[in-house]
């Protein structure tokens, strides 16, 4: 069963899948998407349920509710969970900055897919575009899901959640769900994950030139 640390960490990449810096992501960004994440994974549930997919919708409503708790007083010990993994297993320690510049490249082109679903003008046309390019979808983020685990190599809860992102995207069509419902929820995760790519470069640089 996924934890609550878990289910945090999960919207977190879902959103950005940005490795550290940790400091990258604001409170106010932790909040935003926490939030977009959980219409998100209600609007998967619904969609699921309705097409019968009872054990997919159960699966998606129970990260949703884990979600909906880190919004409130909950929100504290995840961030304490997630940010002490990373000063224990990641901090201080030399990174394969060329995996972390491969998931950046990678979430870059998932970015494009998703600009040019946005454009869609219809049910119709959205399902057109799935069906034509969530293939193309689905390999760019497998090979991104390989760089992870090669960067989260320590057991903890990082590694976890990719692991469990990667088994719900590969098994249980998270990618493709989100793809299909197309909403505002997840516009909004892709402006988030534009700004934190971005973020993620600036401090990258910086840190190179020191």
């Amino acid at each position: 069963m996924v934890s609550s640390r878990s289910a945090f960490i999960l919207l977190v990449l879902l959103a950005s899948a940005i490795p550290p810096p940790v400091e990258s992501l604001t409170y106010s960004q932790y909040k935003t998407v926490l939030s977009l994440s959980h219409s998100l994974l209600t609007r998967v549930a619904n969609q699921r349920k309705s097409r019968g997919d009872m054990a997919g919708s159960k699966r998606a409503m129970l990260l949703a509710g884990k979600l909906e708790r880190g919004l409130g007083l909950g929100f504290w010990g995840m961030a304490w969970s997630v940010g002490w993994d990373y000063v224990r297993n990641y901090a201080w320690r030399d990174l394969d900055y060329g995996q972390i510049y491969g998931v950046v490249s990678d979430l870059k082109e998932l970015r494009g897919f998703l600009s040019q679903l946005t454009r869609a003008n219809s049910d119709m046309e959205r399902a057109a575009w799935v069906a034509q390019n969530y293939g193309n979808a689905l390999g760019v983020s497998k090979r991104m899901f390989r760089r992870l685990l090669t960067v989260f190599q320590k057991s903890g809860p990082l590694r976890e959640i990719v692991e469990t992102i990667q088994r719900e995207v590969m098994e249980g069509g998270l990618l493709r769900d989100c793809l299909e419902l197309g909403t505002n929820d997840l516009k909004g995760l892709l402006q988030i994950l534009k700004d934190l790519s971005e973020q993620f470069r600036s401090n990258s640089n910086y840190r190179g030139d020191l």
